[in-house]
């Protein structure tokens, strides 16, 4: 009889896996509920930001899941892709360990 143990630990598992491209860009991203974020002022954008979501947009929480711009709300330090029409395409909510993590080299 073969015996599987299962993982412990499903968010720690996802983390470790998560890869997110070198291009998406760090960001402080506020998040209204609507298809539009808020970028905050940064060196990326110069002032507050107002962009629209893709109609494809992708939202990843820090574990790793895909989630609805409706149940996300508030302020968040992110690395995001926008695509060819200046809208938010991609977007990963970062870990505090991926804050605290250097930016990978272009």
């Amino acid at each position: 009889m073969m015996f599987i143990a299962p993982l412990a630990g499903g968010s720690a598992f996802a983390s470790v896996l998560r890869e997110i491209p070198a291009n998406a860009a760090r960001m402080v991203m506020i998040f209204a509920g609507s298809n539009a974020v808020t970028i905050k002022a940064d060196s990326f954008f110069k002032s507050n930001t107002v962009l629209k979501l893709s109609a494809g947009s992708q939202i990843r929480d820090t574990d790793n899941r895909i989630v609805l711009p409706s149940y996300v709300a508030g302020e968040f330090k992110v690395r995001a892709q926008l695509d060819n029409n200046g809208q938010i395409h991609r977007v990963w909510i970062l870990t505090p360990a991926e804050i605290a993590a250097p930016d990978p080299k272009q």
